[in-house]
Order: structure tokens, then C-alpha cells, then sequence
């Protein structure tokens, strides 16, 4: 595994995260010595769930989105759960957010319903990704070209369809923030 010291990664989230979708990506990038920080539009915890129906752990907020800086960050990660990116796709201020991320260049990771997120941030045109089956035709009408795979780089983009394929998005995280 890459060597990440040094390296910070932002996790925009809020209630409604599918938890594994969360810690697991944490937890491979903390092994790995990269910085994680979560960064919610409110300050306290946040409740996440598994399988967007039971409830998950409680986590403390890091930082807003008032009080985070894209420019602090090497990376920025985008879980899933469709409370979670059906609620951060209306926040304007976590779209500029995201757009502050694709616009530098960096990596940006996105898993499961994540992809919503990107869609409203205008980054998914002309880009070749993957999600949940359940967002594919809103990727496709979004100009997109979504395909059935565990893992896809497109450029700065990463994206993964579900939690069953987190050995890979981690992986494939890891990468994408070595090189950034």
C-alpha cells in the first residue's frame, strides 16, 4: 500500500451515509497515513444507516462546510446512502464544494448513490463511470456513459457501484490520492 502521510481527504456527508461506504474507506486511508476528515453542513454527528434502512453508528463532524476549505485537501470522497446524497445534492454550498475539487483537478471518489452528488456539480458529462444500478439511467441522462464494473477511474474521477466492492474503490482510493 501507497504511503499517504501528509495527505488530507475530505468526506462530505451528512445523516443518511451508508456506514460502511464511510469507515470502510476511512479506515484504508488512516492504514495507509492519510488525514480523513468529515466535513457535514451542520456541526454535531451524524447518524449513518446500513442498507439505507438500519440504524448505523453516530460520527462527530469534523468540520461545515462554512469551515472547510477545498484548498486544504488532497482529495475529496463522496460515500453513498440515498438519504445521505439525495440531501447533499440540494446543498448548494456542498455542490461548490465538490465543484472546487473537480475544477483543481483532484481525486474525487464516489460510491453507490454518491454519483447523484456529481451529477449536480455538473461533472459527469462526457465522463465514463459507474454506480448503483438505481442512479444508472439518471447518470446516462446526465451525458455520462455509466457501465456495470467495481471500479472505474475516469481522470480524477473514481466511482464503485456498491459496498460489495469497497476492496477495490479502497484500492483504487489509495491510488488515486498517491498520485495526487
Amino acid at each position: 500500500m501507497a504511503d499517504l502521510t501528509g495527505k488530507k481527504v475530505a468526506f462530505l456527508l451528512k445523516r443518511g451515509v451508508e456506514q460502511p461506504e464511510l469507515t470502510e474507506p476511512w479506515a484504508t486511508l488512516e492504514s495507509a497515513g492519510a488525514q480523513p476528515v468529515l466535513v457535514s453542513e451542520e456541526p454535531g454527528t451524524i447518524t449513518a444507516l446500513i442498507h439505507d434502512w438500519d440504524r448505523g453508528d453516530d460520527f462527530a463532524v469534523d468540520l461545515t462546510l462554512d469551515e472547510a476549505n477545498p484548498d486544504d485537501y488532497d482529495a475529496l470522497v463522496l460515500p453513498g446512502g440515498t438519504l445521505n446524497a439525495d440531501k447533499i445534492r440540494t446543498n448548494p454550498k456542498a455542490i461548490a464544494f465538490v465543484r472546487a475539487f473537480m475544477d483543481a483537478g483532484k481525486p474525487v471518489a464516489s460510491i453507490c448513490h454518491g454519483p447523484w452528488i456529481l451529477i449536480e456539480a455538473g461533472a459527469v458529462p462526457g465522463r465514463t463511470l459507474t454506480s448503483t444500478t438505481r442512479i444508472a439511467t439518471d447518470l446516462r441522462n446526465a451525458g455520462a456513459t455509466w457501465v456495470d464494473a467495481e471500479v472505474v477511474r475516469d481522470g480524477n474521477l473514481l466511482t464503485s457501484r456498491s459496498p460489495r466492492d469497497l476492496p477495490a474503490f479502497n484500492a483504487a482510493l489509495v491510488e488515486a490520492v498517491a498520485q495526487a
